[in-house]
This record gives C-alpha cells, structure tokens and sequence, in this order.
C-alpha cells in the first residue's frame, strides 16, 4: 500500500507502486491505436507517441498480442518475436529516459479475432464455441465474426505457456511490470463470464472453475515477475464484444477474493458499460474484496477524479481519450487547463495525424 491516507490523495499526490514510486496518479489507459509496424512490431512513431506521455505516473501501454494466436487486429503489436520486443525496448527506454514507469498489457483476444488473422486461417478460439454479434477488424475490412473453435483441455497449458513466455518478453524488454488484461470481452474475459463461457469441464460451470484460467495464468506470470509488478483488468459489467454475465457481482467479487490473495500491484477496472453508460455493479464491494491498490477507469473527468481519490473509492485514474488527445495530461490537470479535443477520426491506424501532433501545453503557452 501506499502509506498515504486515501482521503489526503489527489491526482498529484506520489504512489508507492511495490517498490516503485509514481510521480502522481494519472495513469495513461491502454489504448488501442493501430499503428504497429510490419509484423506488429513497434515503430519509431510509437517511441514518439509513449515519450510524449512519459510524465504519466504510470503508462499502460496498448495491448499486444501474447502470440500470433492472440492477434484480433490490424496493426495492433505483439511481445511474442525477438523483433517486438526490440521494438518495445526503444519504447521502455525511452519512457524511462524521461523519469516514467511503463508496463505492458498482455492481450489474447479469443474470438474476437477472424480466420484471414489467424495461423493458417484457422478459426479463433474461445472457451465455447459461441460467436459474437457484430463484426471482426481485418485487413479485407469489416467482416462478420465466425463461430470459434472451443479450446480443447489439452490446449489450455499452451495458452498459460504463452503468457509466461510473452511476460518473460516483456521483462526481456526493459518493462516496469505487466498488466494482464482480462476484460472487454477477449479470451480471459470469455473464461470468466457466463455469456460466454459454457464449459463443463475444469474451467467452466461454477464461478470458481470460470475464474480458474486467470488464476492459473497470474501464477505462471508471478514465477517471471513479482506480484507487485503485475496488475490485472477487469470489466464486470461491459457488454463490448458482445460480452455478458447473468451475475455480475457474484462473479466478479469471487473474482476479486481471488486476485486479493495473489497480492498483485493493482486491479484495474471499467466501470460500468462502455456501450450504454450503466452502472448496476457495486465497485466499491470489489475495491473491498480486493484490498490492494485499486485503479478505476470510464469517463472520468479532472473533478470525478479527485472526488474518487478524496473518497477512498479509487487510488488512481485511468485515463483513456484525454491522453490520446493531451499528451502532457497531468500538467494540464495540475494547472486547471483546458484540454484538446480528441478527433475519434484519427484513433485507429493511420500516420503521425491524431496521434503524435497534439501540442503540449508548454508548446501553446509559447505561441500564445
């Protein structure tokens, strides 16, 4: 824990993080931008884009693919090839050269992928064989997600092999830690919730055996990394990807009794739906359960944020599109200052526009 009372906290109030120290709570979100190079591998625009956020308290960075199997989009980078992690190398460097903590989130989409992005096309896979509604990012474009292969027992070692192997990457690179990302509908989201996950075996049925995976998974990624370097998402009641539970709470406060015993660096939650803007689960519960450093995210503003911290509902923010559009976002927080609007135009592919030419506040004061 921190040692400093959450009621005391503010967005600018230092962190104990484990045995980092973050500057201030302002967390940059991971971001989907796809802009990764060929084979997914990270760019010198990408080492610009983190650079410019490096004042973050903590950067997450995009996710990216544990494995060629794990790969859902176009131009979105992997930690699975000894070229993404040099690439990735720069990344970390960099942030670091600059006073930030970066860790990586480590991302297998499950079926919220398509066969044209798979290894030999073959159909993505699932915990069962239930397609998604809506439409699959290729490179052909848009098409209509496929019915995925439900995993065999006998190929869940491999996937808890890869997520070892892709957090081993991820130190290899120069990372602070790793984020596991298990929310918004991709494979380990899939394992925990109901709507999804129809199993009868080991990892499917209860909410114990549901939440199994993931525990497996945080074990194996805990022999590489310390626990305090490992943080995980959740998403309990966000619908994106088609995803759904029919008992959001009780799955994700056993969810959090859980991650609670593993001692990890932080829980990271939407809160709420993306989609619709709900909010019916009790996020302070799963703070509780949890126990630990608990980072909320969704729609925050400078004002909500402060209230959460001034509360003790949260100990840090997530940020996600003010830091797309506000690369200096904790100075412009700290001063009060007004804020660039983000061009959602610009937020998937593309060059350096929307993503590397926003100007700093520094910048405008000069020009002004």
């Amino acid at each position: 824990m921190s040692g400093i009372e959450s009621s005391t906290a503010d967005l600018f109030t230092p962190l104990a993080l484990g045995d980092l120290v973050l500057a201030n709570r302002v967390v940059m979100a991971p971001l989907t931008r796809n802009r990764a190079g060929n084979g997914n591998v990270p760019t010198d625009l990408n080492v610009e884009y983190y650079t410019q956020r490096a004042s973050a308290g903590l950067i997450i960075t995009e996710a990216s693919q544990i494995s060629a199997q794990g790969v859902g989009y176009p131009s979105t980078p992997g930690i699975h090839s000894d070229e993404q992690v040099a690439g990735w190398r720069r990344i970390a460097d960099a942030v670091h050269a600059q006073g930030g903590h970066i860790f990586i989130q480590l991302w297998h989409v499950g079926r919220i992928s398509h066969s044209s992005l798979q290894p030999g096309n073959a159909l993505p896979v699932a915990p069962s064989a239930i397609r998604a509604q809506g439409e699959a990012v290729t490179y052909e474009g848009n098409l209509p997600f496929e019915t995925p292969r439900a995993l065999e027992l006998n190929e869940i070692p491999g996937i808890i092999a890869d997520y070892a192997a892709a957090a081993q990457r991820a130190k290899d690179a120069g990372f602070d830690g790793v984020e596991i990302h298990a929310a918004n509908g991709y494979l380990l989201d899939e394992f925990l919730r109901d709507g999804t996950n129809t199993r009868s075996d080991a990892y499917g049925g209860s909410v114990a055996k549901r939440l199994r995976l993931l525990d497996e998974v945080i074990r194996a990624v805990s022999v590489i990394w310390p626990t305090q370097r490992i943080g995980v998402r959740l998403s309990p009641e966000n619908r994106f990807n088609d995803i759904e539970d029919s008992r959001p709470q009780e799955t994700f406060n056993a969810v959090a009794d859980m991650l609670r015993e593993h001692r990890l660096a932080y829980l990271h939650v939407v809160e709420g739906d993306m989609l619709t803007g709900e909010r019916l689960v009790d996020y302070e519960e799963l703070k509780r359960r949890f126990g630990g450093l608990y980072m909320a995210n969704h729609g925050y503003t400078r004002a909500s944020a402060q209230q959460a911290l001034r509360e003790g509902k949260a100990d840090l923010i997530a940020f996600g599109k003010l830091f797309i559009a506000n690369p200096d976002l904790p100075a412009r927080l700290a001063e009060d200052a007004q804020l660039n609007e983000p061009d959602p135009k610009t937020f998937y592919g593309g060059d350096a526009a929307g993503y590397t030419d926003y100007p700093a506040l520094q910048e405008e004061k000069k020009l002004a």
